[in-house]
Protein backbone atom coordinates (compact mmCIF):
# COMPACT_ATOMS: atom_id res chain seq x y z
CA UNK A 1 0.00 0.00 0.00
CA UNK A 2 2.44 2.55 1.27
CA UNK A 3 4.83 1.63 -2.06
CA UNK A 4 1.94 2.03 -4.42
CA UNK A 5 1.13 5.10 -2.95
CA UNK A 6 4.67 6.72 -3.63
CA UNK A 7 4.53 5.22 -7.15
CA UNK A 8 1.36 7.14 -7.47
CA UNK A 9 2.81 10.65 -5.91
CA UNK A 10 5.62 10.45 -8.15
CA UNK A 11 3.77 10.12 -11.17
CA UNK A 12 1.34 12.99 -9.79
CA UNK A 13 4.98 15.11 -9.28
CA UNK A 14 5.76 14.26 -13.11
CA UNK A 15 2.51 15.00 -14.08
CA UNK A 16 2.57 18.65 -12.50
CA UNK A 17 6.16 18.85 -13.74
CA UNK A 18 5.55 17.77 -17.59
CA UNK A 19 3.05 18.95 -20.30
CA UNK A 20 0.68 16.91 -22.36
CA UNK A 21 2.08 15.16 -24.98
CA UNK A 22 0.42 13.02 -28.06
CA UNK A 23 2.51 9.68 -28.34
CA UNK A 24 0.58 8.85 -31.38
CA UNK A 25 0.99 12.24 -33.41
CA UNK A 26 3.50 15.52 -32.58
CA UNK A 27 5.66 13.50 -30.36
CA UNK A 28 5.76 10.50 -31.22
CA UNK A 29 9.60 10.84 -30.77
CA UNK A 30 8.67 10.06 -27.06
CA UNK A 31 6.83 7.05 -27.29
CA UNK A 32 8.91 3.74 -25.94
CA UNK A 33 8.05 0.85 -24.16
CA UNK A 34 6.35 1.02 -20.38
CA UNK A 35 6.09 -1.94 -17.66
CA UNK A 36 2.66 -3.20 -17.05
CA UNK A 37 3.86 -4.29 -13.68
CA UNK A 38 5.44 -2.23 -10.76
CA UNK A 39 8.55 -5.05 -10.92
CA UNK A 40 10.29 -4.25 -14.34
CA UNK A 41 12.74 -6.73 -15.21
CA UNK A 42 12.70 -8.14 -18.92
CA UNK A 43 8.57 -8.15 -19.25
CA UNK A 44 8.29 -5.50 -21.60
CA UNK A 45 10.28 -7.13 -24.43
CA UNK A 46 7.27 -9.05 -25.51
CA UNK A 47 4.86 -6.37 -25.43
CA UNK A 48 7.37 -3.87 -27.36
CA UNK A 49 8.04 -6.58 -29.95
CA UNK A 50 4.40 -6.99 -30.62
CA UNK A 51 3.68 -3.22 -31.55
CA UNK A 52 6.30 -4.00 -34.34
CA UNK A 53 4.16 -7.00 -35.47
CA UNK A 54 7.40 -8.71 -34.99
CA UNK A 55 9.68 -10.93 -32.29
CA UNK A 56 11.94 -10.89 -29.64
CA UNK A 57 15.31 -12.47 -31.00
CA UNK A 58 17.66 -13.85 -28.33
CA UNK A 59 19.17 -16.88 -30.27
CA UNK A 60 22.44 -14.11 -31.99
CA UNK A 61 25.43 -14.52 -29.85
CA UNK A 62 26.59 -11.78 -31.13
CA UNK A 63 23.90 -9.35 -30.83
CA UNK A 64 24.02 -5.27 -30.86
CA UNK A 65 22.63 -2.71 -29.25
CA UNK A 66 22.45 -1.48 -33.02
CA UNK A 67 22.38 -3.36 -36.23
CA UNK A 68 25.18 -0.98 -37.21
CA UNK A 69 26.42 2.57 -36.08
CA UNK A 70 25.89 3.79 -40.11
CA UNK A 71 22.32 4.57 -38.72
CA UNK A 72 23.84 7.02 -36.50
CA UNK A 73 25.34 8.87 -39.42
CA UNK A 74 24.90 12.62 -40.53
CA UNK A 75 26.62 15.89 -40.80
CA UNK A 76 29.65 15.96 -38.32
CA UNK A 77 29.18 12.11 -37.68
CA UNK A 78 30.47 8.99 -39.38
CA UNK A 79 30.85 5.64 -38.24
CA UNK A 80 33.30 4.74 -40.44
CA UNK A 81 35.78 7.18 -38.44
CA UNK A 82 35.30 5.10 -35.11
CA UNK A 83 37.78 2.79 -34.18
CA UNK A 84 37.06 -0.62 -35.12
CA UNK A 85 36.83 -2.08 -31.53
CA UNK A 86 34.23 0.76 -30.38
CA UNK A 87 32.46 0.02 -33.38
CA UNK A 88 32.24 -3.54 -32.86
CA UNK A 89 31.33 -3.22 -29.40
CA UNK A 90 27.98 -1.68 -30.02
CA UNK A 91 27.60 -3.65 -33.22
CA UNK A 92 27.98 -7.02 -31.22
CA UNK A 93 27.67 -5.85 -27.71
CA UNK A 94 26.53 -9.45 -26.69
CA UNK A 95 29.93 -10.87 -27.76
CA UNK A 96 31.56 -8.58 -24.91
CA UNK A 97 32.30 -8.95 -21.16
CA UNK A 98 31.52 -5.82 -19.09
CA UNK A 99 33.16 -4.72 -15.74
CA UNK A 100 32.18 -1.96 -13.63
CA UNK A 101 33.13 0.33 -10.96
CA UNK A 102 31.11 3.19 -9.51
CA UNK A 103 32.32 6.43 -7.50
CA UNK A 104 29.64 8.52 -5.83
CA UNK A 105 30.28 12.37 -4.97
CA UNK A 106 29.56 12.38 -0.98
CA UNK A 107 27.17 15.39 -1.50
CA UNK A 108 25.14 13.11 -3.94
CA UNK A 109 25.47 9.80 -1.76
CA UNK A 110 22.54 10.01 0.56
CA UNK A 111 20.08 10.91 -2.14
CA UNK A 112 21.28 8.21 -4.33
CA UNK A 113 20.97 5.76 -1.48
CA UNK A 114 17.37 6.94 -0.95
CA UNK A 115 16.22 6.55 -4.27
CA UNK A 116 17.97 3.05 -4.48
CA UNK A 117 16.29 1.67 -1.61
CA UNK A 118 12.78 3.04 -2.73
CA UNK A 119 12.23 3.00 -6.22
CA UNK A 120 15.61 1.15 -8.14
CA UNK A 121 15.75 -2.64 -6.02
CA UNK A 122 12.44 -2.45 -5.14
CA UNK A 123 11.00 -2.00 -9.30
CA UNK A 124 14.37 -3.63 -10.44
CA UNK A 125 14.70 -0.82 -12.77
CA UNK A 126 17.63 1.93 -12.64
CA UNK A 127 19.00 0.28 -9.61
CA UNK A 128 22.27 2.19 -9.48
CA UNK A 129 25.62 0.56 -7.61
CA UNK A 130 26.06 2.19 -4.52
CA UNK A 131 28.80 0.99 -3.39
CA UNK A 132 31.80 -0.65 -5.36
CA UNK A 133 31.44 -3.61 -3.31
CA UNK A 134 28.07 -3.91 -4.79
CA UNK A 135 29.31 -5.40 -8.31
CA UNK A 136 32.59 -6.89 -6.99
CA UNK A 137 31.54 -10.30 -8.29
CA UNK A 138 30.70 -8.72 -11.64
CA UNK A 139 27.52 -7.84 -13.61
CA UNK A 140 25.79 -10.19 -16.61
CA UNK A 141 25.08 -8.57 -19.81
CA UNK A 142 22.40 -9.81 -22.29
CA UNK A 143 20.98 -8.56 -25.41
CA UNK A 144 17.53 -9.01 -26.92
CA UNK A 145 17.04 -7.70 -30.32
CA UNK A 146 13.97 -6.88 -31.05
CA UNK A 147 12.98 -7.29 -34.44
CA UNK A 148 9.75 -6.20 -37.27
CA UNK A 149 7.78 -8.86 -39.05
CA UNK A 150 10.72 -8.89 -41.68
CA UNK A 151 13.19 -9.39 -39.35
CA UNK A 152 15.31 -6.03 -39.23
CA UNK A 153 15.88 -5.09 -35.87
CA UNK A 154 14.35 -2.02 -34.46
CA UNK A 155 15.39 -1.78 -31.18
CA UNK A 156 17.37 -3.96 -28.70
CA UNK A 157 16.75 -4.19 -24.72
CA UNK A 158 19.66 -4.45 -23.18
CA UNK A 159 19.27 -6.29 -19.36
CA UNK A 160 22.14 -5.87 -17.03
CA UNK A 161 22.00 -8.28 -13.59
CA UNK A 162 24.33 -8.51 -10.77
CA UNK A 163 25.93 -12.23 -10.97
CA UNK A 164 26.04 -12.03 -6.71
CA UNK A 165 22.15 -12.35 -6.50
CA UNK A 166 20.20 -12.16 -10.10
CA UNK A 167 18.73 -8.95 -9.73
CA UNK A 168 18.07 -6.66 -12.44
CA UNK A 169 20.04 -3.31 -12.16
CA UNK A 170 19.70 -1.72 -15.84
CA UNK A 171 16.78 -2.85 -18.54
CA UNK A 172 17.16 -0.30 -20.93
CA UNK A 173 15.78 -0.69 -25.05
CA UNK A 174 18.00 1.09 -26.95
CA UNK A 175 17.25 2.44 -30.53
CA UNK A 176 18.63 5.40 -32.93
CA UNK A 177 15.82 8.22 -33.18
CA UNK A 178 15.74 11.47 -34.68
CA UNK A 179 14.49 14.61 -32.54
CA UNK A 180 12.22 17.09 -34.40
CA UNK A 181 14.42 19.21 -36.96
CA UNK A 182 17.54 17.68 -36.08
CA UNK A 183 20.33 16.85 -39.03
CA UNK A 184 20.92 13.27 -38.01
CA UNK A 185 19.97 10.58 -35.40
CA UNK A 186 20.57 9.95 -31.77
CA UNK A 187 21.49 6.90 -29.19
CA UNK A 188 17.75 6.53 -27.77
CA UNK A 189 17.79 4.49 -24.63
CA UNK A 190 14.43 3.78 -22.91
CA UNK A 191 13.90 2.93 -19.54
CA UNK A 192 10.68 1.09 -18.85
CA UNK A 193 8.74 2.20 -15.31
CA UNK A 194 4.92 1.58 -14.22
CA UNK A 195 2.78 3.69 -16.58
CA UNK A 196 5.68 5.65 -17.44
CA UNK A 197 9.53 5.04 -18.50
CA UNK A 198 12.93 7.39 -18.27
CA UNK A 199 14.44 8.08 -21.64
CA UNK A 200 17.55 9.42 -22.72
CA UNK A 201 18.94 11.03 -26.07
CA UNK A 202 22.69 10.81 -26.53
CA UNK A 203 24.40 12.98 -29.43
CA UNK A 204 27.14 11.00 -30.43
CA UNK A 205 30.49 12.25 -31.63
CA UNK A 206 34.05 10.94 -32.90
CA UNK A 207 37.05 12.25 -31.41
CA UNK A 208 40.32 12.77 -33.39
CA UNK A 209 41.29 9.28 -32.29
CA UNK A 210 37.98 7.55 -33.40
CA UNK A 211 36.80 7.37 -29.92
CA UNK A 212 33.48 7.91 -29.35
CA UNK A 213 31.58 10.12 -26.83
CA UNK A 214 27.83 10.64 -26.48
CA UNK A 215 26.25 13.66 -24.48
CA UNK A 216 22.90 13.79 -22.70
CA UNK A 217 23.14 17.71 -22.09
CA UNK A 218 21.25 20.91 -20.98
CA UNK A 219 18.41 22.18 -23.34
CA UNK A 220 14.96 23.50 -24.71
CA UNK A 221 11.98 20.28 -24.54
CA UNK A 222 12.67 18.62 -27.72
CA UNK A 223 16.43 18.69 -28.48
CA UNK A 224 18.77 15.80 -26.92
CA UNK A 225 18.91 15.01 -22.79
CA UNK A 226 16.62 13.19 -20.30
CA UNK A 227 13.11 12.55 -20.01
CA UNK A 228 10.42 11.46 -17.59
CA UNK A 229 7.27 10.18 -19.43
CA UNK A 230 3.87 9.10 -17.22
CA UNK A 231 0.56 8.29 -17.96
CA UNK A 232 -1.68 9.41 -15.63
CA UNK A 233 -5.80 10.34 -15.42
CA UNK A 234 -5.98 8.65 -19.41
CA UNK A 235 -3.44 10.73 -20.62
CA UNK A 236 0.65 11.60 -20.86
CA UNK A 237 2.85 13.82 -19.62
CA UNK A 238 6.53 14.46 -20.63
CA UNK A 239 9.04 16.36 -18.68
CA UNK A 240 12.45 17.19 -19.08
CA UNK A 241 15.05 15.98 -16.23
CA UNK A 242 17.73 18.11 -14.98
CA UNK A 243 20.24 14.69 -16.08
CA UNK A 244 22.87 15.31 -17.89
CA UNK A 245 25.32 12.46 -18.94
CA UNK A 246 28.47 11.57 -20.86
CA UNK A 247 29.79 8.43 -22.07
CA UNK A 248 33.47 8.15 -23.02
CA UNK A 249 34.52 5.11 -25.10
CA UNK A 250 37.90 4.39 -25.99
CA UNK A 251 40.77 2.30 -26.27
CA UNK A 252 43.57 2.58 -23.28
CA UNK A 253 47.47 2.83 -23.45
CA UNK A 254 47.12 -1.13 -23.28
CA UNK A 255 44.68 -1.54 -26.35
CA UNK A 256 41.86 -2.27 -23.55
CA UNK A 257 38.59 -1.11 -24.50
CA UNK A 258 37.23 1.44 -21.60
CA UNK A 259 34.32 3.68 -20.82
CA UNK A 260 34.18 6.98 -18.55
CA UNK A 261 30.48 7.71 -17.62
CA UNK A 262 29.88 10.90 -15.86
CA UNK A 263 25.99 11.89 -14.47
CA UNK A 264 25.43 15.24 -12.93
CA UNK A 265 22.04 16.41 -11.54
CA UNK A 266 22.30 20.25 -12.84
CA UNK A 267 26.04 21.05 -13.44
CA UNK A 268 27.35 18.93 -10.52
CA UNK A 269 29.11 15.72 -10.88
CA UNK A 270 26.70 13.44 -8.61
CA UNK A 271 28.19 9.80 -10.02
CA UNK A 272 30.88 8.26 -12.00
CA UNK A 273 31.50 4.91 -13.82
CA UNK A 274 34.22 3.63 -15.42
CA UNK A 275 33.43 -0.19 -17.58
CA UNK A 276 35.96 -2.25 -18.45
CA UNK A 277 35.20 -4.02 -22.06
CA UNK A 278 36.46 -7.16 -23.50
CA UNK A 279 35.37 -8.96 -25.81
CA UNK A 280 34.66 -12.65 -24.72
CA UNK A 281 34.25 -13.90 -27.98
CA UNK A 282 36.40 -14.48 -31.10
CA UNK A 283 35.71 -11.53 -33.65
Amino acid sequence: MVTSLLDLGTRKFWRAAGRPVDLTGEHGWLRAPTSIGAVVRDGWLAAEAALHGGYVDDAASDAGLLASMAVLDGPGFRADDLRPEVRDFYEHTSAWHVEVWSSWAPWAWPGGELVSRLFGKRVEQLALPMRPLDVARGMDSRVSVIRDRSGTQVAAGWLRTLVATGEFVFSGCYSARSLPGVDRPSVHVAFPLESGNVQVFLRPHVLPDGSLRLVSPPGPFGADGAYVVVEDGGRTYASRAPVHETFHVHLDDRGVLRTDHVLRLGRATAMRLHYRLERAKPA
